[in-house]
């Protein structure tokens, strides 16, 4: 059973950095593609920024040029470096990792960690 644990949240001031780290256990996530979203009190989950087992990445519109998915497959860990933030990126930011075959074949969450955006 893969478990994916987030960590890194906090609370930053408008143009703060934060960089958060998902970190999986159970099984190499190596080839599992891999995503960081949020969600604010009362709205949807979207999704923030991804990357692919090769290493290609997908941002948001909202995020592009602020934040930076990346891995580290030795550590089984994915982060999101977050710089300029403001206070619309205010929410709960969970990992999520998808495997498309083989025995851990699923999608699994992480529970999440709060990001506060706040002077």
């Amino acid at each position: 059973q893969v478990h994916l644990v987030e960590s890194g949240g906090g609370q930053v001031q408008p143009g703060g950095s934060l960089t958060l780290s998902c970190t999986a256990s159970g099984s190499s996530t190596g080839d599992f593609a891999m995503g960081w979203y949020r969600q604010a009190p009362g709205e949807q989950r979207d999704v923030v920024a991804a990357i692919r087992s090769d290493g290609t990445t997908n941002y948001a519109n909202a995020v592009k040029g602020r934040f930076t998915i990346s891995r580290d497959n030795a550590k089984n860990t994915v982060y999101l470096q977050m710089n300029s933030l403001k206070p619309e990126d205010t929410a709960v930011y969970l990992c999520k990792g998808v495997c498309f075959s083989g025995i851990d074949e699923g999608v699994y969450w992480g529970q999440g960690t709060q990001v506060t955006v706040s002077s």
